[in-house]
This record gives structure tokens, C-alpha cells and sequence, in this order.
């Protein structure tokens, strides 16, 4: 497996399997199972997703060693401030069997971003966490927070895939030493992402799947993937991305699908910042 090494020298698996919208814990446990079984070791869930104890049971049952695996989870905006994050920590631990995360991130970047801030840069050199970052956040409060605060983020996951490609935002990062993830590679089906006649001519020439492309088409990037499904024949195909190459040519092609916009909501959107500050955490 490939590794972006992040901006402490920590490396990460630049392919990783997440575990978003798989609420039944059975399910989800005996995906992370079989992601396991196919090679993955970068395994994404987070406290809103609700299945921490199911990714948390799959690691007590696999016999990988802790040190092999690189598990990432969220705190959510409820749960933020520095007391908030805390706890939410000890939770995840909990739920998750470990003794340390890998990756700790800001769900959003709303509430207390600050306090939240100072509980993660403590559990980071107390060394119980390995790195630290942040998700969904906009450039211009990434800065914010990076000249406010001792440690940079080591992440920003934020939505990345054909029909927004970040291109601009995907620099800044660069320019700022934080690590681009995407979350949902797919647009979950999208614009009818798996039937789009760009990336299938680039699949048939490559003998390579549309889901494939968009994989590759990222790692070539530098880009962190977490793409995510039950099917144990689609996990392995996502998996089987390093025996081919995009060309410039094929890369231009791609581009000429950004629409440079959410496939899903705007962040900035007064209605969506309510409604995400008002959800509800699943219990489990």
C-alpha cells in the first residue's frame, strides 16, 4: 500500500476504507471484516456515524497487529468545546477497543472550534492521539485556525471527486502543508457518475472500472480515498488501483468534469449550519 506522510512524518495509507451511512452494526462490522480480509488498514468512521462499537468489535476480532491498522474518528459539533471533546475521545476509545487513534479529526467547523481545538492539540502531546485535522473545512477558516493555534491540522477531509475536484483548495493545502482526504470519492452515484462516457472510455482502455478511474484518478493526486460499500467484490475492486496509470491526456479529460461545486449542500449555508448544529448523535 502507498503512504502520504503527513505533516508530523506520520504515514497514512493514501487508501482507506470508511464506514459513513452503515448504521447496522452487524453490517458494519463484518464490512470492516472484509476490508481487512482484502487489505485495507485505514478504516474511517466517526462518533455521528454510530457505528464505532462495530468497527471497534471488527478490530478485536482481527488478528492484525494494532500498530498495522490506522483508525481515524470525528468528534461531532454537539460534542466540541474542550471539556466536550474530551469525553468525546474517551467514548470513541471505549467504543473502539483501542488504546490511542490514529487520526482524530473536527467533523465540522462549527461550535467551539477552539476549545475543541486545545483538547485535541493536548491529547496529541499527551500521545494519544497520532495526528490531528479537521473535516469540511472552507480555506479561509482553515488559516483562521492555523494562525491561532500551536499545531496545524495534518488533515482537512473534505468532499472530493470528479464533479468537484478542489483544484484550487487542493494547492492551498499544499501550500499550507495539510493533507487533502476525500469523502465521497463516488458523489455517491451522482450526475450519473457510473454511466458518465468519459470516465467509462478511460475504464475500457485500462480495462478498469469507472469507480476504479475515479480511485486512481485520485491517488494520482496525492489524495487520501476512503471510498466505502458492503459488497466484498466491489471492496476488492477499489483495492486493485496500483497496476495501471492515468496519462496527462486522460487526466485533462477528467478535469473538464469539474463543475467546482457541492454535488451535495453548502457549508455556508445558514439552514445547513442549523441543521448540522442541531443533529442528533445515534447513541451506539
Amino acid at each position: 500500500m502507498k503512504n502520504v506522510i503527513l505533516n508530523n512524518g506520520l504515514k497514512m495509507p493514501i487508501l482507506g476504507f470508511g464506514v459513513f451511512q452503515i448504521p447496522d452494526l452487524k453490517e458494519c462490522e463484518n464490512a470492516v471484516l472484509n476490508a481487512f480480509e482484502t487489505g485495507y488498514r485505514l478504516i474511517d468512521t466517526a462518533a455521528s456515524y454510530g457505528n464505532e462499537i462495530a468497527v471497534g468489535n471488527a478490530i478485536k476480532q482481527s488478528s492484525i497487529k494494532r500498530e498495522e491498522l490506522f483508525i481515524t474518528t470525528k468528534v461531532w459539533i454537539q460534542s466540541n468545546g474542550y471539556e466536550g471533546t474530551m469525553k468525546s475521545y474517551e467514548q470513541s476509545i471505549s467504543k473502539l477497543q483501542v488504546e490511542y487513534i490514529d487520526l482524530f479529526l473536527m467533523h465540522q467547523p462549527f461550535g467551539d472550534v477552539y476549545g475543541c481545538w486545545r483538547a485535541m492539540q493536548d491529547l496529541y502531546m499527551q500521545g494519544k492521539i497520532k495526528a490531528i485535522g479537521v473535516s469540511n473545512f472552507q480555506p479561509d477558516r482553515l488559516i483562521d485556525l492555523i494562525v491561532h493555534n500551536q499545531i496545524v491540522p495534518a488533515i482537512n477531509q473534505i468532499e472530493t471527486h470528479p464533479f468537484q475536484q478542489q483544484i484550487e483548495t487542493h494547492q492551498f493545502l499544499k501550500d499550507n502543508l495539510v493533507q487533502l482526504e476525500s469523502w465521497g470519492p463516488f458523489a455517491e452515484g451522482k450526475n450519473d457518475i457510473f454511466h458518465n462516457k468519459i470516465l467509462a472510455k478511460i475504464g475500457r482502455k485500462h480495462k478498469k472500472t469507472i469507480a476504479q478511474v475515479i480511485l486512481r484518478w485520485l491517488i494520482q493526486r496525492e489524495i487520501v480515498a476512503i471510498p466505502k460499500t458492503v459488497n466484498k467484490e466491489r471492496m476488492q475492486e477499489n483495492f486493485n488501483i496500483f497496476d495501471f496509470e492515468l496519462s496527462k491526456e486522460e487526466l485533462l479529460a477528467i478535469k473538464s468534469l469539474d463543475q467546482k461545486k457541492s454535488s451535495f449542500f453548502d457549508h455556508r449555508d445558514p439552514i445547513m449550519v442549523k441543521w448540522l448544529g442541531e443533529r442528533q448523535l445515534n447513541s451506539n
